[in-house]
């Protein structure tokens, strides 16, 4: 056997500890009176957005977001079928981005209690350099594997010399379509706070799992 063609994938996958947290908070506000309620809502998101930008100054917020007033009217029905009177409703939204989970629990834990607040789920991320660097590394590992099964299949063929004709992200080779599995970014799990929440809230991020699947095609001699 003078020389064949070998088609293997390579797998990788890393492990990394969350570099940032970004999490959602709403104030809501609702009531008879339009203006009534969209005042009312002004002034139960004053407090979340100072608190916010006194993070933001002292470093552990490091980017922050806020929506505009958003303002809906519905008409209730009543028991016995007819509409009721309209019924207002106003919110604004922020979101804010902590370097440090321990600053994000007490934050957390000192705005629950605030009328109108209610606090969404947590986003763990990595920052884009990390993020960045990590995907190559996962990516450059993925394609080690897919030489060392290449030379591992040429080997036990009696074959010593193997030379790369093709690599591509799964799928690609075998179709010349796009498949979900490039590498990706995966974030298991999340973190959820009610505005009844216990005053002390400590939680362990789950670490970040990206993963890289390509496949090779070789010349084996």
């Amino acid at each position: 056997m003078s020389e064949v063609t070998v088609t293997v994938r390579g797998e990788h996958e890393a492990r990394v500890a969350p570099e940032r947290a970004t999490i959602r908070v709403g104030v809501r506000a609702d009531g008879p009176e339009r203006t009534a309620v969209v005042e009312n809502a002004m002034r139960l998101a004053e407090p979340v957005r100072s608190s916010i930008t006194d993070r933001a100054d002292a470093g552990s917020v490091v980017e922050w977001t806020s929506k505009r007033l958003s303002v809906r009217a519905e008409r209730p029905w009543s028991n016995d079928g007819k509409r009721l009177a309209p019924v207002y409703y106003a919110s604004i939204d922020f979101t804010a981005t902590f370097a440090e989970a321990s600053d994000l629990s007490i934050w957390v834990s000192d705005i629950s209690p605030w009328d109108g607040v209610e606090v969404g789920w947590v986003d763990w991320h990595l920052t884009t350099a990390t993020r960045a660097q990590v995907e190559r590394d996962v990516a450059a590992a993925a394609v080690g594997v897919a030489v060392a099964r290449a030379e591992a299949y040429a080997g036990a063929l009696g074959l010593d010399e193997v030379t790369p004709l093709e690599i591509a992200d799964v799928g690609l080779i075998s179709s010349g379509q796009p498949s979900p599995g490039a590498p990706m970014l995966k974030v298991r799990g999340g973190v959820a706070f009610a505005a009844d929440t216990a005053p002390a809230m400590e939680y362990e991020p789950e670490e970040i799992v990206i993963s890289a699947t390509v496949e090779a095609r070789f010349l084996a001699r």
